[in-house]
């Protein structure tokens, strides 16, 4: 896919991790009206994402799959969600929460499920929607482009950014129909490639 065949109008667009970087960026360019369900997630691996998008997130945050790991700064509790490899930081909050008792359960669960409800109500109902990722091999973005095209009932594409050493924008020349991929810098990733986000999203709007 070539560059502009990724801007346009989008009446959908979500985050698809693997950090919280890209629900940053999204928002930072008016393009996340709504929270998404990876948007404050670590997801490491897309496989991961794959699957529970297959799934329809099935079992997802599930209580007997939580693991807690310690703090996430001062104000929340690090979990891991063991069953997804997906590890939330910023959903459980120290006070209501501790490390040997997760007071909020409930609240965190329902938020996921409006989430989740929200997101599967897009994918049947959206005319056009754009997922961007952060990080993915060839094989995993092959085998998301395959489990959205069974989930999507109308069109979409993927922006897919991998870091790597690179000094600017790198087009990955991969044969892949709905997904424009590229390498960004990896030297500081969270404050150093702003510009380099402006242009990739330049041109992509978010519609009613």
């Amino acid at each position: 896919m070539k560059k502009h065949e990724i801007h346009g109008d989008y009446d959908a667009i979500f985050s698809l991790g693997d950090l919280c970087l890209t629900s940053i960026q999204l928002k930072k360019h008016g393009l996340r009206p709504y929270s998404g369900v990876l948007d404050w997630v670590a997801s490491k691996e897309l496989k991961t994402v794959n699957r529970l998008l297959k799934n329809r997130f099935a079992g997802f945050m599930d209580f007997e799959n939580l693991r807690v790991i310690g703090y996430a700064g001062e104000d929340f509790i690090c979990v891991s969600d063991d069953g997804h490899n997906i590890v939330s930081n910023h959903d459980f909050e120290v006070g209501k929460n501790t490390l040997h008792y997760l007071g909020s359960y409930s609240e965190v669960k329902e938020k996921y499920a409006r989430r989740i409800g929200r997101f599967l109500e897009r994918m049947e109902n959206a005319k056009n929607i754009l997922f961007v990722r952060t990080e993915g091999s060839f094989e995993d973005i092959l085998e998301l482009q395959t489990v959205l095209s069974n989930l999507v009932q109308h069109d979409y594409r993927i922006l897919l950014i991998n870091h790597e050493p690179v000094s600017g924008i790198v087009k990955k020349n991969w044969p892949l129909e709905k997904v424009y991929a590229v390498d960004l810098p990896n030297k500081d990733i969270w404050e150093g490639n702003h510009h380099l986000w402006d242009e990739l999203l330049e041109g992509v709007r978010l519609v009613d």
